[in-house]
């Protein structure tokens, strides 16, 4: 079987917006979804950590993959979050769940209970095993207490030929450049960091899993775009200009930051579930300056 990632380009970690009343916004995730379409984006991650997808309901996160579902029409391949720290759980998920649509799951590493690099390896070996649809290593060693190391990925990598990428957040280039230069042959690396996209694509990223793409996925998408094709200048430039939104959208945390901004872009709500709340005024007020000032 040859492998192939449908994963290339600029991914959106799609937020999902709410209410008032702390219900989902189904209307503003509708208008998002098309906006991030109709602009360029090349796919889009549902379910990921930007969506606040632990704070979902099983009902809820349903009914998210529907709407997008419906509102992408196929127009771009999607993929879905749907990993978690009890392998049993994650395999009975992908073998009950309707996948209809989704081009391939993306598989956070385990959680809390820290397996060591074996156990790693026997959890998406197994969960692989068991996936309809290809799967994506989602390594962020921040989150979830423990690092996917590049011995460990390519190891899955060559015994299991439905694992067609890795969306690499540990911010540990020479890892990442080590997956990069040894990989099987369509296995590819994705970046889950926005600030360190540019650097990640010049060593040979195909793509990005970006959460400030929410806001400017044509602009961001230029840049990504732009290096994919090695007009590194035109990428740089880009890339500079996203410098303050790098850190501001971090500075509290994700996905406060990136909802502040679009609350500033008048796109979403500035409204989170517990435990995350908005980010702080003086971050907010830095955005909307970001904002008036950005030039893409």
């Amino acid at each position: 079987m040859e492998r192939v990632n449908p994963f290339r380009g600029l991914g959106i970690a799609l937020v999902t917006p709410f209410n008032e009343d702390g219900s989902i916004d189904f209307t503003s995730l509708e208008k998002l979804t098309n906006d991030q379409i109709e602009n360029g984006i090349d796919f889009l991650c549902v379910l990921g950590t930007t969506a606040e997808t632990p704070c979902l309901t099983a009902k809820e996160k349903r009914a998210v993959m529907d709407c997008v579902l419906k509102v992408n029409n196929n127009r771009v391949p999607l993929l879905l979050g749907a990993g978690g720290n009890c392998t049993a759980n994650v395999v009975e998920y992908l073998k009950n769940e309707d996948l209809s649509g989704f081009e391939g799951v993306l598989i956070v590493a385990p959680f809390y209970n820290k397996p060591s690099q074996e156990g790693l390896y026997q959890h998406f070996v197994t969960v692989a095993k068991n996936s309809p649809v290809p799967v994506v290593l989602y390594n962020v060693p921040g989150r979830t207490g423990v690092n996917i190391e590049a011995a460990t990925t390519l190891r899955i990598a060559n015994e299991c030929p439905n694992v067609v990428a890795i969306k690499e957040a540990s911010g540990k280039i020479g890892q990442i450049e080590d997956i990069v230069e040894n990989a099987p042959k369509g296995f590819e690396v994705l970046s889950g960091d926005d600030a360190i996209t540019f650097e990640l694509l010049t060593i040979g990223a195909k793509g990005v899993i970006s959460v400030i793409g929410n806001a400017y996925p044509k602009e961001f998408g230029c840049m990504v775009h732009s290096a994919i094709q090695a007009d590194y200048t035109t990428a740089l430039k880009l890339h500079r200009s996203f410098s303050a939104a790098y850190k501001l959208l971090s500075a509290d945390g994700n996905p406060a930051g990136i909802k502040s901004l679009l609350a500033v872009q008048k796109k979403a709500a500035n409204i989170l579930r517990l435990p995350i709340v908005p980010a702080r005024k003086q971050t907010y007020e830095a955005l909307e300056d970001f904002v008036c000032k950005f030039q893409g």
